[in-house]
């Protein structure tokens, strides 16, 4: 028997309630928590993100080195352009990461509030260089 039943992947941020409506959006989820300080989503297979307000959140800078990366989500898509469109209309930006080498597309994204992640169209399977 597992002891841990199900886990939820949490980014801080300065306003939650925004940040989840970037998401809810993305991802076609729906909102499944939300207090003053954490709003909670799941999407149509599952996957949660929640976002916890803090007001003296800093956001990250990756690629460049200050404030580097912290953590950040994967997304396997199918179509890299109709994505790219869709996150740039809800208010995140392409992230310059120059040409990412290795056998599978992806493109680098930040949210709203400056959390990256990435779409792929195959999921990895080498570690990552550097």
């Amino acid at each position: 028997m597992a002891l841990v039943k199900a886990g939820v992947v949490v980014l801080d941020c300065a306003e939650p309630e925004k940040l989840a409506v970037f998401y809810k959006e993305l991802l076609a989820a729906e909102e499944t928590d939300a207090t003053a300080n954490r709003v909670e989503i799941r999407g149509a297979d599952g996957f949660r993100l929640a976002f916890r307000r803090d007001v003296n959140a800093t956001p990250p800078s990756w690629p460049r080195p200050e404030n580097s990366l912290q953590a950040h989500i994967d997304f396997v898509v199918e179509d890299l352009d109709a994505v790219e469109r869709k996150v740039v209309e809800l208010g995140g930006r392409p992230l310059d990461t120059k040409d990412v080498a290795g056998p599978f597309e992806e493109r680098g994204y930040a949210d709203p509030a400056g959390h990256s992640f990435t779409v792929r169209t195959v999921t990895p399977t080498a570690p990552k260089q550097g």
